[in-house]
């Protein structure tokens, strides 16, 4: 029998029949995993940040009425960070569910359990009809979007950087990042229309609501855009091929503790970047400024229309220089950014809307590459469950407690708190990329 001209070149380059065999095995292309990734991502920050934004500007009002303004909008910003806090314990618990049940029940439990969460705020009475119980209700809520998070982890990511081409990884590791401004975008949106166009009594009493409602509608979407593609007998195999499958959490602690926490470090940066570009001016300039919430909304908008484009050209950047090396490069500058948030923030609306614009540039950059940076630190056999819980202590650290801290801090000492914040992040990210790089050479 005659070999092909194919079997020749494996012959000639193993190389060669490895590619071949993942081509004539993975009938999976980078692309669809894109759009499961995108859907999914902006579906999960669309719900959060509905929250972030009506915990600066809502929930003082209507869950804190008893409380000065600063006190009140402390103790939203408190159960806003719960749900960090929960997310590591969702993840664990629902990988023993995906154990158990398989993925596709893992995720329809997680996504109901977070729209319900997220409808049951929108029905919520307010503390003048329902009391201290409305407080604890919201607590709950919060809670249980913070566990269903975890438990949304769908391994898409993982596996989207596993197919993306050679040399092309950087561009595809930031598709799924898009979720965040896109997801942003359209919470403030939604936000800022209500602003506009209802009184304030009208906005207060049940205008707020609505973004609530329409989380829970665009997870319902999301569901069954991500249900569609993990259920299918192509991807089943592609996640078993590259053994992205759940590994028990003190297993991966002992085999890739160390890798997990470098990881989260390595993103810190852009972590605390994240909701202090976002939620922090909303809250500062409500209680400090005169200025129109609508406005300071719009700007954000724009801004976060910035940060679609600089994840964008992330991946253009990261495919030419490296990963790491990008983000070492734009933790520096935010390190820079950081000397001068203080007198922007503070310096009337041209200072605010630079902060704003330069700040999402800067989360968009990034955030473009943050996400898996060193994933390849944990191997096959616990990236799965590595990537998961990596992003997981990076949000609880570096930005679970970036607007109760940064604005309180802040409040009681000055701006310059804002700043130290900020460079906190930077320092942790370059210090992180230096020791992963070290700890490589010396290996």
């Amino acid at each position: 029998m005659t070999a092909s001209r194919h079997e020749h070149a494996a012959l000639a380059d193993p190389a060669v029949a490895n590619d071949a065999a993942e081509t004539e095995h993975s009938r999976v292309a980078p692309g669809d995993i894109a759009v499961g990734v995108i859907v999914g991502r902006t579906s999960e920050n669309f719900d959060f940040f509905v929250y972030g934004i009506a915990s600066a500007l809502v929930f003082p009002a209507v869950f804190f009425p008893f409380a000065a303004p600063l006190e009140g909008t402390l103790y939203a910003f408190a159960i806003f960070a719960l749900a960090f806090v929960a997310r590591p314990f969702g993840t664990v618990a629902f990988f023993e569910i995906q154990r158990r049940w398989g993925l596709s029940t893992k995720l329809t439990v997680a996504l109901f359990l977070l729209g319900t969460c997220t409808a049951g705020i929108a029905f919520l009475p307010a503390h003048g009809t329902l009391g201290a119980w409305s407080i604890l209700l919201l607590t709950l809520f919060r809670v249980g979007q913070g566990v269903a998070l975890g438990g949304s982890w769908d391994g898409l990511p993982s596996l989207l950087a596993l197919n993306a081409p050679r040399g092309r990884r950087g561009w595809y590791a930031m598709l799924g990042q898009l979720g965040a401004p896109l997801g942003f975008i359209i919470a403030a949106s939604l936000f800022a229309y209500l602003w506009i166009a209802l009184s304030p009594e009208d906005f207060f009493t049940w205008g707020w609501r609505y973004p609530f409602f329409a989380a829970f509608i665009i997870n319902v979407v999301a569901l069954f855009a991500r249900l569609r593609l993990v259920v299918t007998d192509d991807y089943v195999e592609q996640f078993g091929q590259h053994e992205l499958q759940p590994v028990p959490v003190l297993q991966l602690a002992r085999a890739k503790g160390r890798e997990v926490v470098i990881g989260a470090f390595a993103m810190l940066a852009s972590y605390a970047l994240f909701h202090i570009v976002t939620i922090f001016p909303l809250s500062w300039i409500q209680l400090y400024d005169d200025r129109d919430i609508s406005d300071v909304l719009l700007v954000q908008i724009l801004g976060a229309a910035l940060a679609v484009a600089a994840v964008v050209i992330s991946g253009v950047i990261a495919d030419r220089i490296g990963r790491p090396r990008t983000l070492a490069t734009v933790a520096a500058t935010i390190a820079v950014f950081s000397g001068f948030a203080p007198a922007l923030i503070g310096g009337g609306v041209a200072g605010q809307n630079t902060f704003i614009l330069v700040g999402f540039v800067l989360l968009g950059l990034s955030y473009g590459q943050a996400a898996g940076a060193l994933a390849s630190n944990l191997g096959a056999r616990y990236r799965y469950t590595g990537a998961a819980l990596t992003s997981d202590l990076a949000w609880l650290i570096g930005a679970a407690f970036a607007p109760l801290v940064a604005l309180g801090l802040s409040a009681k000492f000055g701006l310059g708190f804002l700043g130290a914040y900020l460079l906190s992040g930077a320092v942790c990210t370059l210090g992180a990329l230096a020791l992963n790089r070290y700890l490589k050479l010396r290996n």
